[in-house]
């Protein structure tokens, strides 16, 4: 909102109110309400409701295209200008039947129904005509009406600006014109995601969550036997009573409707992107998700998980009382029980075999408020550094780099900055499939701005297929790529030679290290020509503003935490840190993995990444918690990859897991297994009896973030509060209420009753955190740390000094080393993997309820059309994939996303999974395993093809439709078009 004000004058009254915003946004902050229907804050003026009519210097102007500004004058009172809004307002209804109070939209944010009611319609003018379509059931998630479809086109700029999908469409030239997706009727196979941005700025019932219907209202659920002749019934009666009265009765059933709903603000528990919105429910029934416009990071945006993948929360596989093995079953217990036993266990093994005979992993999708109380748990109770979380699987090597290089463990600025890049190095991140709404941002900056885009990615995704080039490297070669392009930067003029000098060291011993990374010698490497390795450094030198995103596809390689630092290093040279539109971004997977790690889930670091081997940072955290320095231990602890190999060799006995599916997710399962079978004891926390939990001593029933309250970090370093939708399932409890509780029973009664007080007692000693409080987060307020202690935050680092004793940044020089592990003449593919945009890591969640499965419910494995010529394979052919730990039999699907010898297979789906062939290979420097460097071979095997491994209604068989904006002008342009106050010959058609 502009700070800038202005005077205008309106039916002539001085308002006074922000200056260069829409007209319609400046009379609501003067509480004034001009009509409007297709207008959106979120969207482009449409100009396709009529509704907003007003007169501007003596013309009828649409008031949706106008913005405020000193001295403007426009008068809504003016005969025609009222009258052109209700034959606006007639036309749409002669498109849509109003038949609200037996309708499930009548929640109170029907647009359309609001504004005829505030306008006071007397009556219906146009009668309702039908048009010759049925309702389309196809998609999972949501219906589309086109029998109650207004034509505003809300809907498809949703798709086309915002989300960028670019599947949805109107054609106005058509005789019964109606949303199109990739220009056809059905939604299951157009390159739909599923995203919900069409159903949320719908306004009206056209576009409708099937979580809705059909019992969204008292009436809504009656048969249609019933329903269809009430509503004959009543549409006649209002031709005699006049459409007040009728809407009357559905104003009074919107307000019963809103007495029941509850609408909470909560924060998304998937990826690390950081999406809020709110829930309405009604007792444990989620009848939708509706992101909001004042939504920091994603505004009206979400992906198909963030908006519909919630069927898990009153899922009958929850965990809902503690469990104990007995005989090797698991019987219920009392939480009392329960947490004794736990106690008691956990203090016995420390006092039999030491505080390092245990081991704890913090989960990456509870709270920093959980987080927190891990690590305090570990380290002043039992006296460990073991302690972790699991960023040691993704993104730890990327955090190492920017230690290195520039000083802090997170991204160099915000999504904004992303967006306002001139190029955007997109480097082994699927970012459109996830991070699908950072993708929406980039595209949308593509496709409006021109933003350039460099990827580089083995695979051939939708980020890769829209990029300005695209290199597709050969797996595991990135740093190479990187260094040479660092080289040329020295060779041709384009390092900022003023930043080295004031802000760099050591620039020329760096540079010098630079000798071996030749052009040359990086397409001999990489895979990549000379050519088009120098496009790529005439791009990256030439440009203004720099930012490199990296994700799995850099860090799970045996030497990522190498590649992200040379990544980091680039940006140096090239001066892109510390401006708007700059820095390192490595893209966070789970939704708290960045604030698990800020909390103090790991094995060198308090909270706020405050070194555990430092005395000094003892002494505060030991004075803080009130126990002697000598409990709190100044040796590193044993991370997530050593605690199971330890546990393989009985120097681990005793391990607490919360909310992590270890053993589905970490490398060579087999051995991840028999770690946990060898344990003495082990105490698993979930929400669900995962593989983890089957290996479990005693299993304790968490609670997803709907059920508690807390706060999360998101990618951008950016602390948001979530709040309490429902109450916990069965017996159930949050992870701080746990935890709380098992300190007590270890003698530590820490009386911790909310979460807000866990987070001031974090704030009060670590000094990211100075400023933070539940207060500065009420709401849709978030703060992003470092916080200085009057509450500001630091949405861009290093504008003056880099985390370091100096306040320079390193350049950090580097050598290559090949993977750990390549394909040879036995093992001769590379079995690439990664995730997909409809599943999440193990499924746990995203499995429940089936709807998300559907989607693509078979795991299969990607191969290139070269490839299957010379196998001699089809899709669906049932193929074994055999490594040199395991194997596993899947079917194919051929695709151009691959290429030559290189193959793909997804991380979510297979009973055992990708981790039956994954082994203990991984990076020195930071213990992170190298699932991307997996070589196997593959074998036919004599079975009948599985039709269709990837469905045919799957969004990856679509074919987009990009337009640059709704066609109104194709409307205006029709022959049967009458601009309003015209009365119209065929509304219903457009």
């Amino acid at each position: 909102m502009s700070l800038q004000k202005c005077t205008v004058l309106y039916d002539g009254r001085a308002l006074v109110g922000p200056e260069n915003v829409p007209l319609i946004d400046f009379l609501e902050t003067c509480n004034i309400t001009l009509p409007h229907v297709c207008y959106h804050p979120a969207l482009d003026p449409l100009q396709t409701c009529d509704v907003c009519w007003v007169e501007q210097e003596g013309k009828l102007v649409r008031g949706c295209t106008l913005r405020s500004k000193e001295g403007l004058v426009i008068n809504s009172l003016d005969t025609q200008a009222r009258a052109a809004r209700e034959e606006g307002m007639d036309r749409l209804l002669a498109k849509h039947e109003l038949y609200c109070t037996v309708c499930e939209h009548n929640t109170g944010d029907c647009t359309l129904h609001n504004t005829m009611v505030d306008m006071h319609i007397p009556i219906q003018r146009y009668p309702y005509t039908r048009k010759p379509y049925v309702k389309d059931h196809s998609n999972p998630f949501y219906t589309y009406d086109p029998d109650q479809c207004i034509l505003c086109g809300r809907c498809v700029d949703a798709c086309q600006n915002v989300e960028v999908n670019e599947t949805l469409s109107i054609d106005y030239t058509m005789e019964h014109p109606r949303v199109l997706w990739d220009g056809g009727n059905q939604i299951a196979g157009s390159s739909c995601v599923s995203c919900g941005h069409c159903v949320t700025v719908c306004p009206c019932n056209a576009l409708l969550e099937k979580s809705m219907q059909p019992d969204a209202g008292p009436f809504t659920s009656m048969r249609q036997s019933l329903k269809r002749p009430l509503i004959d019934v009543i549409k006649v009666l209002e031709n005699s009573t006049g459409a007040e009265i009728i809407s009357g009765i559905s104003v009074m059933d919107t307000a019963l409707r809103q007495q029941e709903i509850k609408r909470t603000k909560t924060v998304c528990t998937y990826c690390g992107v950081g999406c809020s919105f709110e829930m309405w429910t009604r007792d444990r029934q989620l009848l939708k998700v509706q992101p909001v416009v004042d939504a920091p990071v994603n505004g009206i945006s979400t992906c198909v998980k963030g908006k519909f993948a919630w069927d898990f929360i009153n899922s009958p596989q929850r965990l809902t009382t503690p469990l104990i093995r007995e005989n090797d079953r698991f019987r219920p217990a009392s939480w009392e029980e329960a947490l004794t036993l736990v106690a008691s266990r956990l203090l016995q093994t420390r006092d039999q075999y030491g505080p390092d005979s245990i081991g704890f992993i913090g989960s990456s999708k509870g709270s920093n408020e959980e987080a927190y109380l891990t690590q305090k748990i570990a380290r002043a109770i039992i006296g460990t550094n073991s302690v972790d979380n699991s960023s040691r699987y993704c993104q730890n090597p990327a955090t190492e780099g920017l230690f290195r290089t520039v000083g802090y463990g997170g991204d160099a600025g915000t999504i904004d900055d992303l967006q306002q890049a001139e190029l955007v190095i997109i480097v082994g991140s699927n970012t459109a499939e996830n991070h699908p709404v950072i993708a929406s941002r980039l595209k949308a900056a593509k496709k409006h701005r021109q933003q350039q885009w460099l990827v580089v990615d083995p695979r051939r995704h939708e980020m890769a297929e829209r990029a300005d080039l695209h290199l597709r490297i050969h797996p595991g070669t990135d740093l190479v790529w990187a260094s040479a392009m660092a080289r040329y930067m020295f060779d041709h003029g384009y390092e900022d030679k003023t930043f080295l000098a004031e802000r760099v060291n050591p620039v020329d011993d760096y540079r010098q290290s630079l000798a071996p990374f030749t052009l040359d010698y990086a397409a001999q490497i990489t895979g990549i020509q000379q050519e088009t390795l120098r496009e790529a450094a005439e791009m990256i030198g030439k440009a203004g503003s720099v930012c490199i995103m990296w994700a799995m596809g850099i860090t799970q390689h045996s030497h990522g935490a190498d590649t992200s630092t040379a990544l980091s290093n680039l940006l140096l040279v090239t001066g892109n840190y510390g401006r708007p539109g700059t820095g390192g971004y490595p893209m966070r997977g789970h939704n708290n993995v960045q604030g698990a790690s800020d909390f103090g889930c790991l094995k060198n670091f308090y909270p706020g990444y405050e070194s555990v081997s430092d005395p000094h940072i003892r002494e505060k955290w030991a004075r803080a918690w009130g126990v002697p320095a000598e409990r709190l231990s100044l040796k590193v602890g044993q991370d997530n990859f050593m605690m199971v190999e330890l546990a393989r060799q009985d120097a681990i006995r005793a391990m607490y897991v919360i909310g992590e599916e270890t053993a589905f997710s970490d490398a060579d399962a087999e051995n991840v297994h028999q770690g946990f079978t060898n344990l003495d004891f082990l105490v698993v926390q979930d929400l669900f009896l995962s593989r983890t939990a089957q290996f479990a001593d005693v299993v304790l029933p968490g609670c997803p973030s709907v059920e508690k309250e807390g706060s999360f970090v998101n990618t951008e370093r950016r602390i948001q509060r979530f709040y309490s939708v429902m109450e916990p399932l069965g017996d159930s409890r949050p992870d701080w209420w746990i935890l709380t509780q098992l300190a007590a029973r270890m003698g530590h009664d820490w009386g911790y009753q909310h979460p807000q007080e866990i987070m001031a007692e974090v704030a009060g000693i670590a000094e990211i955190f100075a400023g933070v409080s539940y207060s500065r987060l009420e709401g849709w307020k978030s703060q992003i740390w470092p916080v200085n202690a009057d509450g500001s935050s630091t949405p861009l680092l290093y504008t003056e000094r880099f985390k370091s004793p100096d306040g320079r940044a390193t350049l950090y020089p580097l050598s290559w080393q090949p993977p750990a592990e390549e394909a040879d003449a036995e093992y001769d593919l590379l079995l690439n993997n990664g995730r997909m945009l409809e599943h999440f890591q193990s499924t746990n969640q995203t499995g429940q309820g089936g709807r998300t499965t559907s989607l693509s419910p078979d795991w299969f494995v990607e191969i290139s059309p070269q490839l299957a010529s010379a196998r001699s394979l089809q899709e669906g052919d049932w193929v074994k994939l055999i490594s040199r730990r395991g194997e596993v039999e899947v079917p194919v699907v051929v695709t151009d996303r691959v290429q030559g010898k290189v193959l793909f297979i997804s991380i979510h789906q297979g009973k055992e999974g990708i981790n039956k062939l994954t082994g203990e290979h991984h990076d020195p420097s930071v213990n992170t395993p190298a699932y991307k460097e997996l070589a196997v071979r593959l074998e036919t095997l004599d079975r009948p093809p599985l039709p269709d491994p990837l469905p045919k209604h799957n969004f990856r068989h679509g074919k987009r439709t990009p337009i640059d904006k709704v066609p109104v002008e194709a409307k205006w342009r029709r022959e049967d078009y009458r601009e309003p106050p015209a009365t119209e010959p065929h509304p219903e058609k457009f």
